[in-house]
C-alpha cells in the first residue's frame, strides 16, 4: 500500500480528486509520523492534532461536495515558530516569550494557506529568534538530522527542514534571513526556495530587516512552485511587498534549461574551502544542467567577502529584537545571542548605513552579473551536517555560524532568488546540495531549473520515517 507520508502534495491532490484516500487519511498518516519520530529528531514545538483533524475533516468534505476550497485543500503543513499561526502561540524558540498571549493573527503567507485549505499539523523548532545557523534553543531544545540524530538540521528553519525529510508533511513553511531555508533543505536533503524579497508578504516585520524572506520547504521543486502561487498571495499589512506575480510558478515549470546562460563557481573564486565530496556531487549537478542543453561557464562573481556588513545588519538586528529585555529576561537568551546583541548595540547608525552601502554595491554587482548568466550556481553549504548543538563545526576555527555557510548570507543582502536541490551525499550518507541563485523576480527561472534536475534524476529525496 501507498505511504501517504511519502506523497508529495500534488500526488496527495491527485488522490484526494480520484476518491483513492482522503485528507482524513492523509492527516491521521502525517500526525502518526510526526508523533513517531518527534521524540528522536525534535522538529515540532506543538503538533495540534485535534485541530488538524478537524480540518482534514472539512477539507474531506468539501472534496466529496466536489468543491475543494483552493489549491492545496487537505494538504498538511507545517508552520516554522517565527511566523504567526492563529489559535497558537508564536514562542521563537525564547523563554522570554509569553504564552498566554493573544495569538489571534494569521501571518500573511499562513494566512493565504488557510484560505486554500492547507490542514496544519503544527509549528516547528527554530533556534532562539531565528538568529543562527543551526537549530537548538533555550526552551526547546536540539532539532537533530533525520539522516543522523548526532547531526544539525542546520537552521534556522530546521524544524520544518527535518519534518518535511520525515514524512511529516509534504510542505513547510520557513524563514530565511542568511541561509535559514537553504541551510537545512540543504543538510536534511530536501528543496527549498528563498524567494527574491517581498514576493512572499511578511507581518510582522522582522527585526532583521529586509534580510529576511518567507518561503518553502518541500520534496521537490514542483511542490515549492504550486506553493509559491498559494503563499505570494498579497497581504494590505507588508509595505515592501512586490506587485502580485503574473500568472503562476507552474507554468513553464517544464521547459528544462536548455540555451540557459549558467555561471558555475565551484568555490566564490578560491575564497571558499569546499569538502571534495561537496564539491564532486556539485560538479555533476552542473555536468548534468550542461547535458540538458545549458550553457555553463565555469567562473565567479565579482563579490567581496561582505561579512562584515552582514553582521552590522545582523547584530543590529538581534539588538533590536532584545531592546525591550530587562537585564533578568536577558539572562534567558541563548549565550551566543546575547553575545550579538552586546555587538549589536554597540554599532552607530553611520556604522548600518555603511553596510547598507556595501549591500547596495553587491546588489548592483549581481545585477550586472545577471546580464550575462541567468543563472548562478555553487555548493549550497561548503560542508555536510555537523555535531548537533553547536553553531559552528568542532575545530572548525569559526566562532559564527557566518563562517562555515559562506555561499548563502550574500544573497540576502542582495535580495535575489536562491533555491537548494539534493544533488548526493557524503561518505557518511549526509546530504549534499547545490544551490541556484537568479537575478531579482526571476523566482520561476530558479523553479524552472530545479525541476530540471528532479526530472533528470540528480535530486532525490529524504529519508522515509517510521
Amino acid at each position: 500500500m501507498t505511504d501517504l507520508c511519502d506523497l508529495t502534495a500534488r500526488e496527495l491532490l491527485a488522490g484526494y480528486r480520484k476518491g483513492s484516500f482522503t485528507p482524513v487519511d492523509a492527516a491521521d498518516a502525517v500526525l502518526h509520523r510526526a508523533e513517531v519520530v518527534q521524540p528522536d529528531v525534535n522538529a515540532f514545538v506543538r503538533i495540534d492534532s485535534d485541530r488538524a483533524r478537524e480540518q482534514a475533516g472539512e477539507s474531506a468534505a468539501r472534496w466529496r461536495a466536489g468543491e475543494p476550497q483552493g489549491l492545496l485543500d487537505g494538504v498538511p503543513v507545517t508552520v516554522k515558530d517565527i511566523l504567526l499561526l492563529r489559535g497558537e502561540p508564536t514562542l521563537r524558540g525564547s523563554r522570554t516569550v509569553r504564552p498566554d498571549g493573544d495569538w489571534d493573527e494569521d501571518a500573511p503567507s499562513v494566512a493565504r494557506l488557510r484560505e486554500h485549505g492547507a490542514v496544519f499539523v503544527g509549528k516547528t523548532t527554530t533556534p532562539e529568534f531565528g538568529w543562527k545557523a543551526v537549530t537548538d534553543s533555550p526552551r526547546h531544545g536540539v532539532t537533530r538530522n533525520p539522516h543522523d540524530s548526532t547531526r544539525t538540521t542546520g537552521g534556522s528553519s530546521g524544524g520544518s527542514a527535518a519534518a518535511v525529510a520525515l514524512g511529516a508533511g509534504p510542505l513547510g513553511l520557513g524563514t530565511d534571513g542568511g541561509g535559514s531555508i537553504r541551510i537545512p533543505a540543504s543538510f536534511c536533503g530536501i528543496f527549498g526556495l528563498k524567494p527574491t524579497y517581498g514576493r512572499v508578504p511578511l507581518y510582522p516585520a522582522s527585526a532583521f530587516g529586509t534580510l529576511a524572506h518567507v518561503g518553502p520547504l518541500t520534496r521537490d521543486a514542483a511542490d515549492a512552485a504550486l506553493m509559491m502561487d498559494v503563499i505570494s498571495g498579497p497581504d494590505p499589512r507588508d509595505w515592501s511587498q512586490l506587485a502580485p506575480p503574473e500568472g503562476s510558478f507552474r507554468t513553464g515549470l517544464d521547459s528544462g534549461v536548455k540555451g540557459l546562460r549558467i555561471a558555475y563557481s565551484p568555490n566564490f573564486g578560491g575564497q571558499v574551502a569546499v569538502d571534495p565530496e561537496v564539491a564532486a556531487s556539485v560538479r555533476r549537478a552542473v555536468e548534468r544542467l550542461a547535458g540538458l542543453g545549458a550553457y555553463i561557464e565555469e567562473t565567479d562573481p565579482d563579490l567581496p567577502d561582505p561579512v562584515a556588513a552582514f553582521h552590522t545588519l545582523w547584530f543590529g538586528g538581534a539588538a533590536r529584537v532584545a531592546e525591550h529585555l530587562g537585564p533578568e529576561q536577558r539572562e534567558l537568551l541563548d549565550p551566543g545571542l546575547r553575545e550579538i546583541v552586546a555587538e549589536g548595540e554597540r554599532y552607530s547608525a553611520l556604522d548600518y548605513l555603511a553596510a547598507v552601502d556595501v549591500r547596495m554595491e553587491l546588489g548592483r554587482r549581481m545585477g550586472l552579473f545577471h546580464q550575462r548568466y541567468d543563472l548562478l550556481v555553487t555548493p549550497t553549504v561548503p560542508i555536510t551536517a555537523f555535531e548537533a548543538g553547536l553553531e559552528a563545526p568542532r575545530g572548525s576555527g569559526h566562532h559564527r555560524w557566518t563562517g562555515w555557510t559562506p555561499f548563502t548570507y550574500p544573497f540576502n543582502l542582495t535580495q535575489q532568488p536562491a533555491a537548494t536541490v539534493p544533488c548526493g551525499t557524503d561518505g557518511a550518507g549526509l546530504p549534499i546540495g547545490v544551490q541556484l541563485v537568479g537575478a531579482r523576480h526571476t523566482d520561476a527561472v530558479v523553479l524552472r531549473a530545479a525541476h530540471a534536475l528532479y526530472e533528470a534524476g540528480v535530486a532525490g529525496t529524504g529519508p522515509s520515517g517510521g
